[in-house]
């Protein structure tokens, strides 16, 4: 489970951060405020840029400490620029990066539990990984990603796809 979960994940988290060091160099080039982009949704009832690289943030650390049992890290939506979004990217990255391989032991059928629409659900890990997890932080990726595009940032799939081996 450690190889499903973390690997994926912290290279999802590294190449979002580089694309958003390609976003504020594109503001910088073009002399474009950052609030432009980091206010800028694909549609009026879809979440902010902003919204979209915490959640993917959030939803990989979340992943990593149910899957290990760990406590929940809980990150403060407080980012205002650019560079505070790369820290949260990278927070949520060393998270995973220092969970123990050997705590992901048995999550494949350990009971995750958390809330939707306000109810409890429970579910094996396995489940939660590839049916909750891993589509969240992939959406929610995906969504900046398309922002970025959508708002003239020069990104494409190698830059979502980020480098082999992280």
């Amino acid at each position: 489970m450690f190889a499903y979960t973390v690997p994926p994940m912290t290279r999802t988290l590294t190449a979002l951060a580089a694309m958003i060091a390609k976003a504020e160099a594109h503001c910088t080039a073009r002399k474009i405020d950052p609030a432009a982009l980091l206010t800028a949704r694909l549609y009026l009832d879809m979440l902010t840029f902003t919204r979209q690289v915490q959640l993917t943030a959030d939803f990989c650390a979340r992943a990593g400490a149910r899957l290990t049992g760990a406590e929940v890290p809980s990150f403060p939506d407080i980012e205002t620029g650019f560079a505070e979004l790369i820290v949260r990217l990278h927070k949520a990255r060393d998270y995973l990066l220092a969970l123990d391989p050997a705590a992901f032991d048995g999550a494949a059928e350990r009971v995750v539990t958390i809330k939707m629409r306000g109810q409890d659900v429970a579910m094996p890990g396995l489940q939660y990984l590839t049916v909750y997890s891993l589509p969240q932080v992939y959406f929610h990726a995906a969504t900046a990603f398309g922002i970025l595009r959508h708002n003239g940032v020069e990104v494409g799939k190698g830059d979502f796809m980020g480098a082999t081996g992280t």
